[in-house]
């Protein structure tokens, strides 16, 4: 399994507004076109209503890669620069879990 965290800040609730209509439209395309991808949740956080939170979980690196590659996560990687004032990636490595098998 491979998994990360992203932490999306964004400027203002304009950009929050169109930011969280890009992540709709990717998120079809992920759930039609990526078997590889096992969660995909998106967050907002509460106490904090420009920040977005996502999980995403594959079932291995080359799932990730091949999600990278796809025509609407290039779109959004692209056209979320407008709307972000700051992202933080996390790399994570499963410990002792409920859900999720670790290595």
């Amino acid at each position: 399994m491979f998994a990360l965290v992203v932490r999306f800040d964004l400027k203002d609730d304009e950009s929050a507004q169109a930011f969280d209509a890009l992540v709709a439209e990717t998120g079809a395309g992920i759930r039609a076109h990526e078997p590889g991808t096992l969660i995909y949740a998106t967050h907002s956080v509460e106490g904090a209503p420009l920040a977005r939170v996502f999980y995403e979980c594959y079932a291995d690196r080359e799932a990730f890669d091949a999600h990278e590659r796809q025509p609407h996560v290039i779109r959004f990687l692209k056209e979320r620069e407008m709307y972000t004032q700051d992202v933080r990636v996390e790399f994570l490595k499963v410990g002792p879990s409920k859900g999720v098998e670790s290595s």
